[in-house]
Parts: C-alpha cells; structure tokens; sequence
C-alpha cells in the first residue's frame, strides 16, 4: 500500500490530508487559534463541584469550562496532587522519582473528597470541545511518544496486546526496566516491535524529560492559573508519530516552516526517511495538484455514490450518525435480489469503514443496510465489517444486525466531527442564494486591475479564482488576460482554485501579499 500525506496551511489552519493509493481516506483540521488539543497539560482551577453528577468544572481558560468525571482522577490522583501543591510558590518542590506515593483514589468515593472550588489541578484534555461541549479533562497524566506512552506514579510495564512474541516481550520490558526511573511507568507500543534498543530507550528518555519540563512550568504558572503546562505537538506530527513506516513514499507540504519542522521530526524519529519530506512549490494549491480537494466535494456530501448506482445518505445529528444505504436502480435490473442485496451490502460496508475514519464520525452510528432474509448472509456483512473497522485507531464497538437490518456501531470521539467544518454558509450569497449578474464579472476585475496598475503602481498582479472564471479569463488566443496586460502594462497570472467561490477573486502581489479580495 502506497501512503502519501499531504498538508495545506494557512493562516488560520492546517489540512492534512492521508491518501492510500491515491485514494483519501483520512482528512484532519486544526485550528490555528485554538491551541485546545488532545494531549495538552494544564494548570486548571476548579470552578464548580457537580455531587450528582459526581464531576467537577474545571477553568483552562477555554470560553467553556472543562468537565472532569471522578473516575477521569485516576488511581494516582493523591500523587499528582501531591506533587502540584509542592510546586507552589515558597515551597521547596517534590521530583516523582524521589516521592513516597500516596495511597491510591478509591473507585467508589466522591470527588468532593478530592477537589475543592478554587484548587488548582493538574489535567490532560482527553476530548476536544465538541459542539456545546467543553474539553473532557483527565488527571491520570500520560505523554506520548512514537514508540512508548510514560505514565507517571506507577511502576508497571503494559505492552500492546499486538506484541504477541515471548521474546519481543522480555526484550522490551527489559529495555524498559533499564531506563525506567522509580515511580514511572509505560505502556510500551506495537511500533516499537521494528525499534532498535537505543530508539527505544531514546524515546523513554524524551519522554521523561518532557515530564520535568511539565512539572517545572507548576512553579512558574501556580500564581496565573489556568495555564498551559505543556502543549501536544501539532497535529501533522502527531500523525506521522502514529503512523509512520515503510508504506509512506511522500509527505509534501506547502509551508517552509512546517516543511522544516516536520523534516526536522523525522530526522529524530526515523533518519532514512527524512528524503520523503517534499516542500510543494507549485503554482496550483496543493489539494487541487493531488486530487484532494475534489476528493473531499465528492466524499463528503450528504449523498455518497457506490458502483452501479447504488448510494449511502449519511445525516449526523446532535445525538447520533445516520447511514441509509440505497441500491438505486439495480434490484430493477436483477433477479436475485437476495444476492444483489449483499452484494449492495458489501460495498457500502467498505464505504462506511472508510468514511468513519475520513470524516472522524463519533458517537452512536447506525445503519439502515437493505434487508437480507438469509441469516447467513447477515452474518457475512456483521464479520466483514468487523475486519474493515481493524483498521480504525479509534475504539469502537460493531453489533450485529437486528432483525430489521440495522447495525449499530459506537465509535469513540475526541475531536469535532470533520464535516461540520465543510458545510457553512456561503461567502459569495452570504445564505441569500443570489450572487452578483456573472455578466459584470470582467468589468468588475477590470476596475480593480486598473486602480491597482494606475493608482496604487503595481506592475505584478496574480488572481486567484476559480476554475470556471479562470477558463474565461484565458480563452481565445487575444483572452481577456492578454488584453488587460497589454492595456495597463503589468504582468497579470491567473490561478486557478477549486476552493475558490464561483465568482470571487483575490488579488496578490509578487510576494504573495493579499492585496484585497473580493
């Protein structure tokens, strides 16, 4: 399987994009501004205890507070906190490695014993805000690497239940063993089977290290909090961190800076790979040069075409994801339509595997599948799905059909659902539906090439546009962009972009700065 990865910034956010033999099957979004991320630490303050519910509200300093669970405290809770009221100002502070652990969070206490309105507390956001919801919060702290995940106040080694060798397991607990300090633990990862011993400890090492960079910013931030103790890397790393191997040929991205951070990743994760990082040059956006940006029209509309007619419609709600699956015109065309059913089945399985993970769909998902009366047939479909969900990271729970040919599959969510994202409204109708007479298009451009060319002395103009108006702009041998150059003396480039809105147009210099857009 050839995998490419493909990252689109801008000024308010990053696109990256994961195609499987050309074929896109995972797209991320992260917010520039948001700085709220999956994995981050924080100083919070807590702001209001819930009995009933058991859970607390906790103050990050996101413009809504953040929900904490008692059993989201962890085991090591007292510990942790333990150790954050040692970081306080005056105080002389406490290391992990050297602390007399104190005893464990009973699993059916109350979190009134544990936390108090205005205490601070350390905590790691489990969930993204999603909807009306603030980040979910966690104070059983973890940090990520490529091929470990520490865990501090603990002593056990995990291993991925994936590492199935006798050998593999000694060999990486006795890794572990060796560099481990007192108090920390890991959960060691399947990546780490193809690892060498000094990767391995290298990554162990970073990880403490980061810890105590972690436990450092307490002391500096006790007296502002909330505050941010320590930030995830971005989200480009973070998946080339998790899914990195021999199966990835490319990795082009549109950003210097970007380009150099992620290049600057690899080189200490993985060396030899260093030369699949491309910097993307070209003229055209790079999700228009690699087929993405049709890709992404196409795949996540409200109606999803199959082969041979057949089609999902996939609604989400507040509640749950919806997906009908419709054969279209095919049972009118065949006889066995018990067989044409599974077929239709089948391929609108593979479908909703790939979509689950393309657009990040959580929660509660149910399927509407056309009804087979063989029991043997719906349990094919119940296993197939459960071999192409293997693939998806995210935990989830597949059911078998109920007697009304619906499955249900829960699907664990820690980000905004993608697709959200897509659909808003339209900056060119502004939601009326009505946009200006295309007629006076090219006279509108004119005037403002003129007034850039005449009054404000440009001599470079490029256009960004879309696809439909840059065709008319270049037709014809004497175009209207020829004519233009020749009457107003300046060199003028077109550019065509697909997400560009039919009729608007943004107008750059040769440095690329946003003269103004219309």
């Amino acid at each position: 399987m050839n995998r490419e990865l493909i990252v689109n910034v801008t000024p308010t956010e990053i696109s990256i994009a994961m195609c499987e033999d050309k074929v896109l099957v995972e797209l991320n979004k992260e917010q520039c501004q948001t700085g709220f991320a999956v994995g981050d630490i924080y100083l919070g303050k807590v702001r209001k205890i819930m009995p009933g519910l058991n859970a607390a509200f906790v103050n990050i300093g996101h413009e809504k507070d953040a929900f904490i669970h008692y059993l989201d405290l962890g085991g090591q809770f007292p510990s942790l906190q333990k150790l954050v009221a040692s970081q306080q100002p005056g105080k002389r502070g406490l290391r992990a490695e050297t602390m007399k652990l104190e005893a464990p969070v009973e699993k059916g206490g109350k979190i009134g014993d544990y936390l108090q309105v205005g205490q601070n507390i350390m905590v790691q956001i489990a969930k993204e805000a999603i909807s009306t919801k603030g980040p979910r919060l966690t104070a059983d702290i973890s940090l990520a690497g490529r091929n470990v995940v520490l865990v501090p106040f603990t002593s056990k080694v995990f291993l991925s239940q994936k590492i199935r060798s006798a050998d593999e397991k000694k060999r990486l607990k006795r890794i572990a063993a060796a560099v481990l300090p007192k108090n920390f633990g890991v959960i060691i990862r399947t990546a780490a089977m193809e690892a060498k011993d000094e990767d391995i400890e290298h990554d162990i090492q970073t990880q403490i290290d980061r810890w105590r960079k972690t436990c450092a910013a307490i002391k500096k931030n006790a007296a502002s909090a909330p505050a941010q103790l320590m930030s995830e890397m971005n989200r480009a790393n973070t998946i080339i961190r998790d899914s990195l191997n021999g199966s990835f040929s490319q990795i082009a991205v549109d950003d210097e800076a970007m380009y150099n951070e992620i290049r600057g990743y690899i080189r200490q994760i993985e060396p030899e790979k260093e030369k699949i990082v491309k910097l993307y040059r070209g003229n055209v956006p790079i999700f228009d040069n690699f087929d993405i940006s049709k890709q992404i029209k196409s795949l996540f509309a409200k109606y999803v075409s199959l082969r041979r007619g057949a089609y999902l419609i996939i609604e989400h709600t507040e509640a749950m994801n919806v997906i009908d699956v419709n054969s279209g015109n095919r049972t009118k065309a065949e006889d066995d339509q018990e067989q044409t059913a599974f077929d239709v089945n089948l391929a609108a399985a593979r479908e909703i595997a790939r979509q689950l993970r393309l657009r990040d769909l959580g929660g509660i998902v149910i399927i509407d599948f056309i009804d087979m009366h063989k029991a043997a047939n719906r349990q094919l479909l119940y296993e197939e799905m459960n071999k192409l969900m293997a693939t998806d990271k995210a935990k989830h729970t597949v059911l078998p059909l109920t007697k009304f040919g619906l499955m249900q599959i829960t699907r664990q969510r820690v980000r905004p659902v993608a697709v959200q994202d897509v659909t808003d409204v339209c900056p060119t109708c502004n939601g009326t539906g009505r946009i200006e007479p295309t007629v006076l298009l090219d006279k509108k451009i004119e005037n403002k090439i003129s007034y850039l060319a005449q009054d404000a002395g440009h001599k470079y103009i490029k256009l960004r546009v879309s696809p439909y108006v840059s065709t008319y702009l270049n037709h014809g041998l004497w175009s209207l962009r020829r004519r233009w150059m020749w009457k107003y003396k300046i060199q003028l480039k077109i550019v065509a972009d697909q997400s560009v809105g039919i009729v608007d147009v943004h107008y750059y210099d040769k440095e690329g700065k946003d003269l103004y857009k219309d």
